[in-house]
């Protein structure tokens, strides 16, 4: 009986130091896999960050931000636009008409429901379209928090980011505070290694050329004041 004991113990103590070893030598495996894929991450960011904006990313939340990227597309025409949930269809359209700024790159993605998920839903289009680097529209009531999301799950897919702040006027919508930012920095670093083995569609994607103005007419729509907008009356 004590010698079957004394071998259980025996045993045991050495399937455990067994396991700490296996453990430590995934646990070294992952690091350098992790610092390696790091590595070569770094330098090839380091070489997109010459070469030319190849679209412009607008997060969604004021209508200043698609104001201002309708000014781009009339400086830059080819370059394709993604505008993330932002203001309806017809009020976009609106705008992109009286600005007199081209629409036939300008896609709407109408999925997102946060800052995160502007990036969740809208990082797969752009990798789509070959992207490896983007001018991403937002406000200064959204930084630092839409920076660093960017940066973490931007660069996470290899594509340069280029923050473009537009300035906007009254109160916003929004409320920055430590903990959203600390919650979403944490789920884009979890996310930036996830994606890099899926990537999330999109089902609710238009061309603005596709949006028919008539029919929303007949339903009525509002849109944001600060874009003065002549909607036949129907303006919020």
């Amino acid at each position: 009986m004590k010698s079957r004991n004394r071998y259980w113990i025996h045993w045991s103590n050495s399937g455990w130091q067994s396991w700490l070893k296996y453990r430590q030598l995934v646990l070294k495996s992952l690091g350098i896999c992790l610092g390696s894929w790091l590595a070569l991450n770094t330098l090839i960011l380091g070489s997109m960050a010459a070469k030319p904006v190849d679209a412009f990313f607008v997060l969604g939340g004021s209508i200043c931000r698609e104001l201002y990227v309708a000014q781009l597309a009339k400086q830059h025409p080819h370059i394709p636009i993604l505008i993330s949930q932002g203001s309806l269809e017809p009020c976009l359209l609106l705008l992109f008409q009286r600005e007199q700024a081209p629409r036939q790159q300008v896609w709407l993605e109408q999925c997102a429901h946060s800052t995160f998920t502007n990036f969740y839903f809208g990082i797969p289009i752009l990798r789509r379209w070959g992207v490896h680097k983007v001018r991403v529209i937002t406000s200064a009531t959204h930084l630092p928090r839409a920076q660093w999301l960017a940066q973490i799950l931007l660069g996470a897919q290899r594509i340069w980011v280029q923050i473009d702040i537009v300035e906007e006027q009254g109160i916003p919508g929004n409320r920055e505070s430590f903990v959203k930012t600390v919650v979403d920095v944490t789920r884009s670093l979890i996310w930036a290694m996830i994606s890099q083995f899926y990537q999330p569609k999109c089902s609710a994607i238009t061309s603005l050329l596709a949006v028919n103005l008539q029919d929303w007419q007949q339903q009525g729509f509002f849109c944001e004041h600060q874009g003065q907008l002549n909607t036949g009356g129907n303006v919020n």
